[in-house]
């Protein structure tokens, strides 16, 4: 319980105490590099697990392709999905330094039993698992080793994803203008970490593991977490940290709460909603959000009723701060872009699973080379670097000279065309299949047609991740209030992990309707006689359903209109300003 005495309190000196930020000198480029370095190398690590583990299920597990393809997206969906656990404590509790830190000892342990796991017990014979030799039946201990151990890398890089990414980007404060423009472009320097990491592990580590030679590439995936430790260590001196804001749950719920009781309260002439005073809001470290006319039955919480005036006593659960109302509402205007965003993760999962046993039933040899599939993906990464640099380079300032907007395309608009470009790479891969079984080899599961023509659809891909993924990493965090920021920032994570869910609950609907008697279904073991082409163009259909209620939600959505502190600030060195230079 507090106090009031009129509708608008003077909580300054309070709030000064509460405050989350210690504003100081550290942060800057130079620690975000370390964060951008520790990116790189642990998405190298989970990468090397994550790229082949299809294939690892197939030919070690001897899974068959529709059950492996379930597992991976369950996995993956799995992964994305603790980022939110991860954003929850990071907000509430531990802060991000600390979130980032625990998680990445969970994602170690899991690489390190990872690797004993299938040195010890799951390749054996040696070298098995290379699509010759046949692994030894799996016994029951191992196969628990190995789902302990890949389940607490995905809850170890899960919850250190979306938390290092707003970390990052709280090096750079937003009330100063030339440090609120190196904050947008640390988001696209950081996806372009992850894909930097991950080309290594889909080009060195899957032609090792491809060959059978799994436990060394676990192996180095270990290392390469457990470098991306030390390096994210050694800068604790120079981070630039902001304390946990406390546990977001309740003051959401306290507006709901407060509006049903106030449910025909109304505001009187002349008085104005419930507000503290000051720069600082009652949100402890958040700034003022200021008030919008969007779902307007959420500020009767804020109404202050005859009885709370004369008594001069506050129940939260009665009455709210106009910032604590625009908070729930800033959470209800997300929501339906985040869920129209889950329908082109659906496309981003087919990648690590179906991409790959697609590419492993056609003609990969190079002369007497046998290119893995799982190293395909190696074009879509090229794709993700190369869109990064032309997008900042030539169509920023070309779209910025168009709409006067230095950020060239806003964030909803990048999103939008991502979902298109995403749209056409699953008709790419459709084309790509209806070719393939034209040339399918008699008496054989591969197809004589070239590998390379995936191409295409990797390449499509990785131009839709450049504006899908780096927009929504923008967007959930621009628009996340500042008590929830790595909540917003998983909330892109969040939609990977259920387009995977939804990616394999599509592979189970599909294949319960089209394997019915003697028909082998869309997606059998034998890929020659399914109809694997049917299924991306079902994928097309429904990005493109998608993407006309996005265009919908998008014309609705309102940005958060926060009030922000004027201050005088310093340049905080030239090395902000070349590095602003280069990019």
């Amino acid at each position: 319980m507090g106090h009031v005495n009129t509708n608008v309190v003077n909580d300054n000196e309070e709030q000064q105490t509460n405050a989350c930020l210690k504003r100081n000198s550290t942060g800057g480029w130079t620690s975000a590099y370390l964060l951008l370095a520790n990116q790189g190398l642990a998405t190298l690590a989970f990468f090397g697990v994550g790229v082949n583990l299809v294939l690892f299920l197939t030919r070690v597990l001897s899974q068959d392709n529709a059950s492996a393809a379930n597992n991976v997206s369950k996995w993956t969906g799995t992964v994305y999905l603790c980022s939110l656990l991860g954003a929850f404590l990071s907000d509430s509790y531990w802060g991000r330094y600390l979130t980032c830190a625990i998680f990445q000892v969970i994602f170690i342990l899991g690489l390190m039993l990872l690797s004993l796991t299938s040195w010890i017990f799951l390749i054996k014979p040696d070298g098995c698992g290379d699509g010759k030799q046949i692994c030894v039946p799996l016994t029951a201990f191992g196969s628990a080793a190995f789902y302990l151990a890949i389940y607490l890398v995905a809850f170890g890089y899960g919850g250190h994803q979306p938390t290092i990414a707003t970390f990052g980007s709280d090096q750079f404060d937003e009330s100063n203008p030339k440090q609120k423009i190196s904050k947008d472009v640390f988001f696209c320097y950081f996806y372009f970490a992850l894909n930097t990491g991950s080309l290594f592990s889909n080009t060195i580590l899957v032609y090792y593991e491809d060959t059978g030679k799994w436990t060394i590439g676990f192996w180095v995936a270990t290392g390469s977490a457990t470098l991306a430790l030390v390096l994210f260590l050694l800068g604790s001196p120079s981070y630039r940290y902001i304390k946990p804001c406390g546990n977001p749950v309740p003051r959401v719920a306290q507006v709901f709460v407060a509006a049903a009781k106030k449910w025909n309260a109304t505001l009187s002439d002349g008085q104005q909603f419930y507000e503290v005073e000051g720069l600082e809001s009652a949100i402890k470290g958040s700034r003022k959000i200021l008030h919008t006319d969007e779902f307007q039955c959420l500020d009767k919480a804020a109404i202050v009723d005859p009885e709370e005036a004369r008594s001069g006593l506050v129940n939260p659960w009665r009455l709210c701060t106009v910032t604590q109302v625009e908070e729930a509402k800033c959470i209800l205007r997300m929501l339906p872009i985040w869920l129209c965003t889950i329908i082109y993760s659906v496309i981003f999962t087919q990648m690590a699973s179906l991409f790959v046993e697609q590419g492993n039933a056609m003609n990969a040899k190079i002369g007497k080379f046998h290119l893995p599939a799982a190293s395909m993906s190696a074009f879509d990464i090229c794709s993700v670097l190369i869109c990064t640099g032309i997008y900042r380079q030539i169509l920023v300032p070309l779209f910025g000279r168009l709409s006067k907007n230095p950020k060239g395309l806003t964030e909803l608009q990048r999103m939008g065309i991502g979902l298109i470009i995403g749209m056409l790479a699953m008709v790419a891969a459709g084309v790509t299949e209806i070719e393939r079984r034209k040339r399918v080899i008699s008496h054989k599961d591969s197809s004589s047609l070239s590998i390379f023509w995936q191409i295409p659809q990797y390449i499509l891909v990785g131009a839709s991740e450049v504006m899908m993924y780096v927009g929504q990493l923008e967007f959930f965090n621009g628009q996340a209030p500042d008590g929830i920021k790595s909540f917003g920032s998983s909330l892109c994570m969040a939609s990977i992990s259920l387009g995977n869910f939804v990616s394999s609950l599509l592979v189970n609907v599909v294949m319960g309707i089209t394997a019915k008697g003697n028909n082998p279904g869309w997606i059998p073991n034998n890929l020659n006689a399914g109809h694997m082409e049917r299924f991306y163009f079902l994928i097309a259909a429904l990005t493109a359903v998608d993407f006309v209620i996005y265009i919908l939600c998008a014309k609705w959505y309102k940005c958060i209109n926060l009030e922000i502190e004027t201050t005088n600030f310093n340049d905080r060195s030239e090395q902000d300003e070349q590095i602003l230079d280069r990019v």
